[in-house]
């Protein structure tokens, strides 16, 4: 089952613009569609193509980056035969299939971009891990493009929901309420996004059988052993910090605060011993950081504290399966209970992190803001996001609060509002209501969120 992705708009505006002159990599986590996408985009842009994955390639086939560089007019002969596939300059694509499986291939890439008689598409997770790069030099032909599980938007389009989509989204630009009835519809549909998440390959599972929950969590599942296994695969002292950071994750987001405390992973421990790991999780796209800003000003990576992370799953359906055992999900019962909003746990960890994946897909860097009050001892302002309108002539800060429950305090938010109010574009709260514009706070339903 093929779906619809943006990212594919993107892929056209490359080979249009570029004309050859540079090659795309596309960069993201394990099976989020990466090798998909390229190849449906040859099959459909080009006169001919060649995938070379090169997780699976022949010793052969690696040969001939090793030993043909240098004549090109081989290279190509050999690769044309090897794969059977005829070549037409300008209008052939080479596919470098998880390409940081074999560096040199992606080093190569300068001499084949200035050849330029083809096209070069690379998909790769962890590129930049030091093992995956220590012995070649990363070629400056090489333009890079992040590629994310599908989003709620790529989500309804699934589900075959592309008229809702629209009203959603006349609704948020009109700021006006949606239709109690297409309000419930559009929550419903929420839910089931967070619940089965957006790796393409569980949503046509769960698709293809009548919206099966349980189903989907069986290649859930499968896809966490992937992940587990890359990290057993880590050839660095780090490796046993990683698997720890990465099997606490829904421990830590089901706590009030959701950070990271690493003395209680490793007693004694700090941002010095899992700044490794953390880099590992975050190029391999399995988790989105989310770091503390302690002044909310121009620039809000400029006062971003380290020291203070959360740390979500960059799937938020993955974070579903990674948190409850597959006994916990015997018959579908929590996802059910889930749905109906009858299960008696912390839901919010949920609301929150797909709100993170939302916001990191539409290209927001993730940080959150808390303030410590000394004489009540405890923080008294705690803002879930923060993002900005990247203006250098007007910029203006937006503050997020995540609520997951239709009754809710927003005492916090205005706390912030009335401390950074010069630098306030807007106050929004996510939460499961409907729209509405109240005491200059913007009240969005968390299906809204895509458009922020």
């Amino acid at each position: 089952m093929i779906f619809k992705r943006k990212l594919y708009d993107k892929l056209l505006e490359w080979k249009k613009t570029t004309n050859g002159s540079k090659a795309l990599l596309i960069e993201g986590a394990r099976r989020i569609g990466k090798s998909t996408i390229a190849e449906e985009f040859a099959k459909n842009e080009y006169k001919s193509y060649i995938l070379i994955d090169f997780s699976t390639a022949s010793e052969r086939i690696k040969s001939y980056f090793r030993d043909y560089l240098n004549d090109l007019d081989t290279f190509f002969l050999l690769l044309s035969t090897a794969y059977g596939v005829p070549l037409y300059e300008r209008d052939t694509l080479f596919v470098f299939d998880e390409v940081q499986s074999f560096p040199i291939a992606r080093q190569s890439i300068k001499h084949l971009v200035a050849d330029g008689r083809f096209d070069y598409l690379e998909t790769g997770s962890l590129i930049s891990i030091r093992e995956n790069v220590k012995d070649i030099v990363i070629p400056s032909e090489e333009r890079k493009i992040k590629m994310y599980p599908m989003d709620f938007e790529e989500f309804l389009w699934a589900m075959n929901e592309n008229l809702l989509l629209n009203y959603m989204r006349t609704c948020f630009e009109k700021r006006q309420e949606m239709e109690p009835g297409l309000h419930q519809q559009a929550m419903m549909n929420f839910k089931k996004y967070i619940l089965v998440g957006g790796m393409p390959k569980v949503v046509a599972i769960f698709l293809e059988n009548r919206q099966s929950f349980g189903e989907a969590d069986k290649e859930k599942r499968d896809i966490l052993a992937v992940y587990r296994n890359d990290i057993m695969k880590i050839n660095s002292s780090y490796r046993g910090r990683t698997a720890l950071l990465f099997d606490q994750i829904p421990g830590f987001l089901s706590k009030h605060e959701k950070r990271v405390i690493y003395n209680q992973m490793e007693k004694g421990s700090g941002i010095d011993e899992f700044s490794e790991p953390f880099f590992w999780l975050q190029d391999a796209m399995i988790c989105n950081e989310c770091f503390n800003c302690s002044d909310p000003n121009i620039g809000l990576s400029i006062n971003e504290d380290r020291t203070f992370v959360k740390c979500y799953m960059g799937d938020t359906g993955l974070l579903v399966s990674h948190a409850f055992n597959e006994n916990e999900l015997l018959e579908e019962e929590v996802y059910k209970q889930i749905l109906n909003d009858k299960l008696s746990f912390n839901e919010g960890m949920l609301y929150e992190n797909v709100i993170a994946q939302i916001l990191t897909s539409n290209g927001h860097q993730l940080f959150f803001y808390t303030h410590y009050n000394l004489e009540k001892r405890r923080n008294d302002i705690e803002i879930d996001f923060l993002v900005s309108n990247n203006s250098k002539l007007k910029y203006k800060i937006y503050p997020i609060e995540v609520k997951s429950t239709k009754r809710y305090s927003t005492l916090s938010i205005e706390r912030f509002a009335e401390k950074f109010s010069q630098r306030i574009g807007e106050t929004i709260i996510l939460h499961p209501k409907n729209l509405s514009m109240k005491d200059k706070k913007l009240y969005l339903p968390c299906y809204m969120a895509i458009f922020l």
